[in-house]
């Protein structure tokens, strides 16, 4: 892409190795960004975030700009790894109210401290897997494996 003023984010094209098709969700055209410059980011909501380097309407200065691909939202620990006993954050939304928080099945004893927020402590018998979290508004899965040390 570089060297390319109106850069895709995704462009329509065959991997003839991999028979997968690529379809084009948006290009940057100049006025609603050029040259994106990073890596696409997922919030807990679901939604992906980015940034260009130029094409607002202002001169010299880039965009920011969200894709929603309609996934739900998820909890992520931070960090994603530690041994039993460690006290971990787990990061999502709507968190408030939470009833239960597990790793890989395994109960843990936990703290919310806000809507995005919660402290638990890695419990005796958890093994590596996925954490989840329980809350009046649904069930949170990890995005990723919790690794237990």
């Amino acid at each position: 892409m570089s060297g390319m003023k109106a850069a895709a984010l995704l462009s329509a094209m065959t991997c003839a190795a991999q028979a997968q098709t690529f379809t084009n969700l948006v290009t940057f055209d100049g006025t609603n960004g050029s040259y994106p410059e990073s890596a696409l980011t997922q919030d807990t909501d679901g939604t992906f975030y980015g940034t260009t380097f130029e094409g607002s309407p202002y001169s010299g200065i880039g965009t920011a700009f969200s894709l929603s691909m309609e996934l739900g939202p998820f909890v992520e620990a931070s960090p994603g790894f530690g041994r039993v006993g460690a006290v971990v954050k787990i990061l999502g939304s709507s968190l408030t109210g939470a009833s239960s928080v597990t790793f890989n099945g395994t109960a843990a004893t936990f703290t919310v401290l806000s809507a995005t927020a919660i402290s638990a402590t890695v419990p005796a018998g958890a093994a590596t897997g996925t954490v989840q979290v329980v809350t009046p508004g649904g069930t949170f899965v990890s995005n990723a494996a919790f690794q237990i040390l």
